[in-house]
């Protein structure tokens, strides 16, 4: 019987695993590494770059070198984010006939799921690599705040990959049954917060039974939770010298505005 692979699609890296006897086993790529960018480029020569291949020639190529695709799948040309992503990225985003947001490189016009069916292939041929026999079935994981539109968008990026996609889990419900599958015994409630490259949300689970449910209270905490790091960073900092202080929440506070959406 075929193994299902596990996918993180994600906006900056996306990973790939595999269940190995009881434990989950994240699988190297073919570079060597444990993630891959999600950026896939094509050339004037009509070969199609991904992960890290296309990352290095990035500078070189920037108008056909396609990232953070993850923001615009499933959302239409008219939306905030999609508006946004315009007037930030060297890539042309443009509107659909259905209204839908494209990409266009190389005079070629593609929807997001393309794109991130391009990932998803090499994530598939390195688990393949690793097996040493054919994937055709995974689980993949997304934001908790994806609407249906934007789920079975990454479904069918599955399907243009030669995936069966048999779940779409959130990512932090996904970080939640991780946590429970070892805990045989005691009921407890887990709060899991995903820090991830754009957004921050959480995900509550009683590991007894691995229920795990969304907690919109819990998501609409999160910017609490970016409060009470900042009052800890300054309490534990309050004996550091007044310069490097003023240095580190310089640091933070660019960092907050760099990855805030």
């Amino acid at each position: 019987m075929a193994k299902i692979i596990g996918i993180d699609l994600g906006t900056t890296n996306s990973c790939v695993a595999v269940l190995d006897g009881d434990n989950a086993k994240v699988l190297e790529n073919s570079e060597g590494a444990r993630t891959t960018p999600s950026i896939v480029a094509f050339t004037a020569e009509k070969d199609v770059l991904v992960g890290q291949s296309a990352k290095r020639q990035a500078v070189t190529n920037p108008t056909n070198t396609v990232f953070a695709t993850k923001r615009l799948i499933g959302r239409k040309f008219t939306d905030d984010v999609v508006q946004k992503d315009v007037s930030m990225v060297p890539y042309k985003i443009l509107a659909a006939d259905n209204g839908d947001a494209w990409i266009e490189a190389q005079d070629k016009k593609m929807a997001p799921p393309e794109i991130a069916a391009r990932i998803l292939m090499k994530l598939k041929k390195d688990a393949e690599a690793y097996l040493g026999e054919e994937v055709t079935e995974a689980v993949i994981t997304v934001p908790a705040y994806f609407n249906d539109s934007q789920r079975q968008a990454t479904k069918d990026a599955g399907k243009i990959a030669g995936l069966e996609v048999k779940r779409i889990i959130n990512e932090p419900t996904a970080a939640a049954l991780a946590y429970g599958m070892d805990k045989k015994s005691g009921d407890r409630t887990v709060a899991v917060y995903d820090l991830g490259g754009v957004r921050l949300t959480c995900q509550s689970s009683k590991s007894l039974k691995l229920m795990v449910s969304t907690n919109s209270k819990c998501y609409q905490q999160t910017v609490i939770l970016s409060w009470v790091v900042k009052i800890l960073i300054c309490a534990s900092l309050i004996s550091w010298p007044m310069s490097l202080r003023k240095k580190i929440a310089w640091i933070y506070t660019t960092i907050h505005w760099l990855f805030s959406v």
